[in-house]
């Protein structure tokens, strides 16, 4: 089990460049399958799971074994108000869905993680 745990919360679409940042310095300095990494999104940022560009770059940090989860409340806000329908089963394969983004954080924060909000 790796020794360092850390959750990256990102809210906001405009935020994923940087987590995705964050990441890949956090992989480059410890080391890759030295950090358990945790990339959660909720609010607008799910929104990120439809963004080929975005998608890519999450794929390649996948393959390096860090973890990305969606909110479903989130998913079927952004539904809901008309700025993007991506269902549980359009999601890239690497995004596991969660019930609630919140509930998550709390979760993980309890084991034990580091809460990161670039």
């Amino acid at each position: 089990m790796s020794e360092l745990k850390v959750v990256i919360h990102v809210n906001d679409p405009d935020r994923w460049k940087k987590a995705l940042g964050n990441i890949r310095n956090l992989i480059k300095d410890v080391g890759e399958g030295k950090a358990d990494i945790v990339a959660l999104a909720n609010g607008s940022a799910v929104t990120a799971f439809g963004n080929t560009e975005l998608i890519e770059a999450m794929k390649t940090l996948a393959e390096q074994g860090v973890h990305f989860i969606a909110c479903r409340n989130s998913l079927k806000n952004m539904c809901a108000e008309g700025v993007i329908c991506l269902s549980e089963n359009e999601r890239p394969s690497f995004v596991v869905v969660t019930p609630a983004g919140i509930t998550e954080l709390v979760k993980r924060q309890h084991q034990g993680y580091a809460y990161v909000k670039p």
